[in-house]
């Protein structure tokens, strides 16, 4: 967004004036931040952005008059803007920062409810961080939104796979992705390509517990696979998405003919607590040239040396190029360092992933295997 070279001129907006102070004073205290102004709702926080033209907007999720999550859908088509949620960790304060996530936002700082403090110093240090790749974000597909259309989400029609059938075939592939900031979304228009019956899919995106199950059960209802939370002991079967729950590691391991996961918890690994790196080390030893890799959009370099390590065991990857990730980061350095075969467009790695594992090719043939339901 333009100014990333000066200091990332910010705008608070928080209806409460304890908590918009602390947030200024916390932001201030970062000498490549500079907070341009504040604002206690959402019609002020308008004006305010077209007069002070802040460069990241830190957004309370639960607003007055306007919620959070309905302002950032009513910002992003007129005017594209990276923010940074700061809203309460609650399960109403979930289901409100994934929404907005949906709608356009860049990350999220799960600043208030129970266990939280304002004045916790690594969780400000954790605001002031995404902040700053906020200013890096990538929203130009915001320029030209798609017509909103008025009819409710359908769910997909999905088909139900016979149990040791099509299992029998396809336990043994699997697909693997890792993502961070803007991954939600990425996430999504991934697996939601993905058909019902498809190859059992991994997915580490980092974010804090109980995060990670809210986010889950929203793919589960837009997406034709099943979609949970992952739990240790959970077999990797077809037609299953398995999401790393916040604050565990994930790893496959084997079991029996097939596989399953081992959730837990650990030290943070390049930095994150589920990381990318341990589920695709765990892969390339476990699972080999039977998976695909995918790196999507986020900061820093998380998955780059697991992925690496799973091209050298055989499995395929790829990378999601900068023209559609929100943070070209992760992509970037998996690809620099080999570890990504290729760049690919977000829209295309669904369909190149299954080419990849030879699931287009032998699906016809699985499919009388399958019986179609209701």
């Amino acid at each position: 967004m333009g100014r990333t070279a000066a200091r990332v001129r910010v705008l608070v907006v928080d209806d409460s004036p304890q908590v918009r102070r602390a947030l200024v004073e916390a932001l201030s205290a970062d000498p490549g931040i500079e907070v341009v102004g504040s604002a206690s709702d959402p019609y002020l926080a308008r004006d305010r952005i077209v007069s002070l033209q802040p460069d990241v907007l830190v957004l309370d999720s639960e607003l007055p008059q306007v919620s959070g999550v309905e302002f950032v859908r009513q910002l992003m088509p007129q005017y594209p803007l990276p923010v940074v949620l700061f809203g309460e960790a609650g399960p109403d304060g979930q289901h409100a920062i994934l929404a907005a996530l949906e709608a356009g936002a860049v990350d999220f700082v799960a600043g208030s409810g129970p266990g939280v403090s304002l004045t916790d110093p690594g969780r400000l240090l954790e605001l002031r961080t995404k902040v700053k790749i906020a200013a890096i974000a990538d929203l130009s597909r915001w320029r030209k939104p798609a017509p909103a259309s008025s009819a409710p989400p359908v769910r997909p029609a999905r088909r139900v796979v016979r149990p040791g059938l099509l299992a029998r075939g396809e336990a043994r592939q699997m697909i693997v992705i890792g993502a961070s900031t803007g991954g939600t979304e990425a996430v999504h228009a991934v697996v939601s390509r993905y058909p019902a019956d498809g190859p059992p899919v991994l997915v580490v995106q980092h974010m804090p517990g109980g995060f990670t199950r809210k986010f889950a059960e929203r793919l589960d209802a837009l997406c034709p696979m099943r979609v949970k939370e992952a739990a240790s002991g959970d077999r990797i079967v077809p037609g299953q998405v398995l999401i790393a729950p916040g604050g565990l590691h994930m790893r496959v391991r084997r079991s029996g003919a097939g596989y399953e996961v081992d959730c837990r918890p650990g030290d943070k690994v390049s930095g994150h607590c589920p990381s990318v790196d341990v589920l695709m080390h765990s892969v390339a030893e476990q699972v080999g040239k039977g998976a695909v890799g995918l790196m999507l959009t986020g900061m820093g370099r998380d998955g780059t040396a697991g992925l690496l390590a799973m091209r050298r065991a055989g499995a395929r990857t790829l990378a999601q190029d900068e023209a559609s990730s929100v943070v070209f980061g992760m992509p970037k350095e998996a690809y620099a360092a080999g570890a990504a075969e290729a760049l690919v467009a977000l829209d295309r790695l669904a369909e190149q992933s299954l080419g990849l594992l030879g699931w287009i090719q032998t699906r016809a043939g699985k499919a009388a295997e399958c019986a179609d339901v209701g």
